[in-house]
């Protein structure tokens, strides 16, 4: 278990220049975390270089983007990408002519699924295949780097590959009851990890968040040396989830959503780095808080703990800006109630005996439970029901701020980074968009 290290002062160095390169390991959909990354390097004078898990055709076979996708992935993300496939995970790898491990999922049913055994022996077959087929277009992507980085460059690799679920219709039933469910509609998440089911679907997630950070670090290993026998620097930075510190009573204490079934694949993701980092390798994993998402949104109630946002943006250093904030969040609540209203409502819900149970770093990823469903996903839809438009939520404008301040701390660190892992919490979040708003 990673010691919880928290980043406490703003960074403000940047070794990052025009001519230096950043690499986005990874494909940018939609706007999440990697955005304000990609806006720091833009900001530096970087060239952006992308990747892209690439397409499945209609017998689910990868290929390069087409023309037209190309041009609009390359248009959002403000660079070249490297056209080679680079999907990682391998729930739809296997022999030719053989099937895959999503096909034998889709043999489960909903009345099966606890009982169904899946075949260790080819699951593992199917799993050297496919990191086999990622290395190999890895190593495709290296030569093309060697080509395009001059000697002396300073070079970041951002990566920011993570999930790793099958495309599987059960699954999917499943996940709504772990994560959705509350009374006869509830499902054990630890039910879940304990079937052959959920044992694959957390290979998967490892392969997919975590082991390609270590491929990553591996296959680059020569561009490294050369870049820094000729004075360059090389980084590496992923994103991480091991939850956050957030203000409950007016302290910031540690939290975390639960059950967070990627939180096994997102402590690998931790070792990896302390593994490199021994090796003298800049290698480190940014634990960020809970935000919004279009693939966060499974998990009802994970938004609950955005709201203390606002009472650290006034606490840390806050002006008119914070207030700001404050304005535009009131705005979207139905009229008849207060955002003071919600703020106690979600002060009682971190108060509540069944949530304190849950604020256990060391046990973390806790197993999730009926009493804590009831509480989370009732407050979560409770507070939900507040707002003027289900389409407009306080928890979407939060959501955008943690974006905006992890950017710029996240670049700045990786100039001159302190340590293998870090957590950016509330506090030092809330400083930095104080910082960039009243300038």
């Amino acid at each position: 278990m990673t010691i919880l290290n928290p980043l406490c002062e703003i960074p403000t160095r940047n070794i990052f220049k025009k001519g230096d390169i950043f690499v986005l390991f990874g494909e940018l959909f939609g706007r999440g975390y990697a955005n304000g990354l990609v806006d720091e390097a833009r900001k530096a004078g970087m060239t952006i270089v992308g990747l892209t898990v690439g397409r499945r055709d209609e017998n689910d076979q990868l290929r390069p983007l087409n023309d037209e996708e190309l041009a609009l992935a390359q248009s959002n993300l403000g660079g070249n990408i490297i056209n080679i496939p680079m999907m990682a995970g391998f729930d739809l790898d296997a022999a030719e002519g053989e099937p895959t491990p999503t096909d034998l999922l889709a043999k489960m049913s909903l009345k099966s699924w606890q009982e169904d055994k899946l075949d260790w022996d080819y699951i593992e077959s199917c799993r050297k295949i496919g990191v086999d087929r990622f290395k190999h277009s890895m190593a495709q992507v290296v030569v093309q780097l060697e080509e395009m980085i001059p000697d002396g460059s300073n070079v970041y690799f951002a990566h920011t590959m993570a999930g790793g679920i099958p495309k599987v219709k059960l699954f999917l039933a499943i996940a709504n009851r772990v994560y959705k469910g509350r009374g006869v509609r509830f499902n054990s998440s630890k039910t879940l990890i304990e079937s052959d089911l959920g044992k694959f679907i957390l290979m998967n997630f490892d392969e997919v968040s975590a082991n390609t950070f270590d491929y990553l670090i591996e296959s680059t290993n020569m561009l490294r040396k050369r870049l820094e026998k000729s004075g360059g620097e090389v980084c590496y930075s992923a994103y991480g989830y091991h939850g956050s510190e957030i203000l409950i009573n007016d302290e910031y204490c540690w939290q975390s959503y639960s059950n967070y079934t990627q939180g096994y694949a997102k402590m690998r993701l931790e070792s990896i780095a302390e593994a490199a980092w021994d090796q003298g390798i800049n290698a480190t994993i940014f634990n960020c808080p809970e935000i919004r998402t279009n693939s966060s949104d499974i998990f009802a109630g994970v938004e609950l703990s955005l709201f203390p946002l606002l009472k650290s943006l006034k606490r840390e250093a806050g002006g008119q800006w914070a207030d700001e904030q404050w304005d535009l969040c009131r705005n979207l609540l139905a009229e008849g109630n207060t955002l003071e209203g919600l703020l106690e409502i979600i002060e009682a819900y971190n108060d509540n005996e069944v949530i304190v149970t849950y604020r256990n770093y060391e046990l973390w990823p806790m197993d999730n439970s009926e009493q804590l469903a009831e509480v989370m996903i009732g407050t979560s839809g409770a507070i939900t029901a507040m707002h003027k438009d289900k389409n407009s939520l306080i928890t979407d404008l939060l959501s955008s701020l943690v974006l905006e301040g992890t950017g710029p701390l996240i670049f700045h660190e990786m100039s001159a980074p302190t340590a293998p892992v870090l957590w950016l919490n509330h506090d030092i979040i809330a400083r930095q968009l104080n910082i960039m708003h009243n300038e």
